[in-house]
């Protein structure tokens, strides 16, 4: 077990911190795993929509643009040809691709570990006992994490699902909100300061187990 440090509202910092799972919270940083991890979440975000035109989907008559022989110029058969202005593509990318990657279960939970390691020693995540506002107001929830002692830029990890919180940060552009089973690591490496509560804690070291 290690510790790391717990704050109170004002963020101030407690005289007993936190005991943490060392394999979840203390493992040693593997840059090339983190890398892949994150690559892979971003790659299997993408939606295949993007879809280019052949040369048989152009809108292009059919007719040749000139005589085969005895013009000068280069031999044309018709107008949809890739090489011509406004032809069709000659490898078109197609809207059904296929931009997965495959990370097993071992290796995402790893990856999970060394970030937030990396995150504990960096110095950026707290630890707080509860983490909620009164009403679902934007300026309740600033004023909560200026008080606290940090900047626009922030991810609020908790247990479960709060819609005080969901609603009055969902305005801001800066701010995220998520559940401790949906923290992802692209989230994590992005934002600068990190505000988990207890019960989050303990969530993701039986998910990351």
């Amino acid at each position: 077990m290690m510790e790391i440090k717990l704050i109170d509202n004002n963020g101030k910092q407690a005289k007993v911190g936190v005991e943490v799972s060392e394999a979840t919270f203390g493992r040693e940083f593997n840059e090339a795993l983190v890398h892949q991890v994150v690559t892979a979440y971003m790659a299997n975000a993408r939606i295949a929509t993007r879809a280019q035109k052949g040369r048989g989907n152009v809108s292009h008559t059919t007719h040749k643009p000139w005589n085969q022989k005895g013009t000068g110029r280069a031999r044309a058969g018709m107008s949809s040809s890739p090489i011509w202005r406004g032809g069709g593509r000659a490898f078109p990318n197609s809207p059904d691709e296929n931009y997965s990657h495959k990370v097993n279960r071992k290796m995402y939970r790893a990856g999970m570990q060394s970030i937030l390691s990396e995150l504990v020693r960096q110095d950026r995540i707290a630890v707080v006992n509860d983490f909620s506002v009164d009403a679902p107001k934007t300026k309740l929830f600033c004023d909560k994490i200026k008080s606290m002692g940090y900047g626009d830029s922030v991810l609020v990890v908790t247990d479960g699902f709060d819609e005080n919180l969901f609603l009055s940060s969902r305005n801001l552009p800066h701010v995220l909100v998520v559940e401790a089973q949906h923290a992802d690591p692209v989230s994590l490496v992005h934002f600068p300061k990190i505000i988990m509560t207890l019960s989050a804690i303990k969530r993701l070291e039986e998910i990351l187990a």
